[in-house]
């Protein structure tokens, strides 16, 4: 059981990766981008506690659900919840997508230094990496909003060491 501040829940949502999923919007962000779809979920004493368990529990009753997108504010600033839910939602065998303004690089950096970064990390399939550019919105890009966000396979880029980019069927 960990308890995690939120700004909502989607319980199913189809805009936030493939498949229907349930996502989480994190409270708390660092990155204050210009023209943040979120802003409301900026300030890291707004929002409301949940219990990850109960998160966990909702999401494994509904058969339909594919996986859980971290969403925010950004996840990678309270890593160690997150990544104990994640790892839960992989052995109910669904999968785990994360936004995030941090680029894969500035994560693993951050992770020699925060282990609870490399945790939510390695439990982490696919990543949207890179803060919102709003002068490089581009409204054709698939589940990201500008086009210096990448598309990571996670699992792949750890194994391999470089960056994997991750195609959506």
């Amino acid at each position: 059981m960990a308890k995690l501040r939120v700004a909502g829940i989607v319980t199913e949502s189809v805009v936030d990766g493939p498949g229907i999923r349930y996502t989480v919007f994190t409270q708390g962000c660092r990155h204050h981008c210009k023209g943040c779809h979120n802003p409301q979920t900026h300030d890291f004493s707004g929002g409301y506690e949940v219990d990850t368990d109960d998160l966990l529990e909702e999401l494994i009753q509904d058969p339909l659900i594919q996986g859980v997108t971290f969403s925010g504010g950004d996840p990678f600033e309270q890593p160690a919840p997150l990544a104990d839910l994640a790892a839960k939602v992989h052995k109910a065998g669904r999968d785990v997508m994360a936004y995030t303004g941090y680029t894969f690089e500035q994560l693993l950096e951050r992770g020699e230094r925060e282990p609870s970064v490399m945790d939510l990390l390695r439990q982490t399939d696919v990543l949207i990496d890179g803060r919102f550019v709003l002068e490089l919105l581009d409204y054709d890009l698939r589940f990201r909003g500008s086009s210096n966000q990448r598309v990571i396979d996670v699992p792949q880029s750890l194994a391999t060491g470089r960056v994997v980019t991750f195609e959506f069927e």
